[in-house]
């Protein structure tokens, strides 16, 4: 890790704390108890880092958490926590990691660089997909507007507000449960959600 990327990780809940941001990072969001999902999270795909199209129809009967992530964040070494998370839940867990540049130019590098920096910092076994957007723009990822938007997942508009921002798919493919940047994939609450005792 640069010398910047320690800096962060040692300073940043001071830099944020106290602001909406830190609330909005420690929050965690769930799902009504029934609801209609007007758009299948199996009919989505995207495109790895190296360039294969992975279909969600692979994932039935699993759940799956996906991260949008940064390499130049404070919360970075989350990175190295979903590789703990991917190792320790692997036979019932996906996890599926989205690089993106939307937030204060902390995801600046290529594909190739993003790959190469997750697997000698932090040995990255998940699935990586292609740098992206994730916020509500018009070129905003397939798989985030059906994170972010009601009429498609079925009651959810909430949009990271931050890198490092968790959703939470069950084995049915509807989403559970948001964790804001904050919350650490290795948190008490994210593991219990995945064992289902949340």
């Amino acid at each position: 890790m640069t010398f910047r990327q320690k800096l962060l990780n040692t300073f940043y809940p001071a830099l944020i704390n106290g602001g909406k941001l830190i609330r909005l990072n420690n929050q965690m969001i769930k799902s009504p108890p029934h609801i209609i999902i007007p758009v299948s999270f199996y009919s989505l795909e995207a495109k790895k880092i190296n360039g294969q199209t992975i279909n969600f129809s692979q994932f039935k009967g699993k759940k799956v958490l996906i991260v949008n992530t940064a390499t130049d964040c404070g919360y970075t070494p989350q990175l190295g926590e979903l590789q703990t998370l991917h190792e320790q839940f692997k036979d019932k867990l996906c996890i599926i990691a989205f690089p993106s540049n939307d937030f204060k130019e902390q995801e600046t590098g290529s594909n190739e660089e993003i790959a190469t920096f997750c697997s000698i910092n932090f040995q990255v076994g998940y699935n990586l997909i292609e740098k992206t957007s994730v916020r509500k723009t018009n070129v905003q990822n397939k798989v985030f507007e059906w994170l972010t938007h009601e009429f498609l997942n079925g009651w959810n508009n909430y949009q990271p507000a931050w890198n490092f921002t968790k959703y939470l798919i069950d084995e049915n493919g509807k989403l559970t449960y948001i964790f804001g940047s904050g919350i650490s994939p290795l948190d008490a609450r994210l593991i219990k959600a995945l064992d289902g005792d949340l």
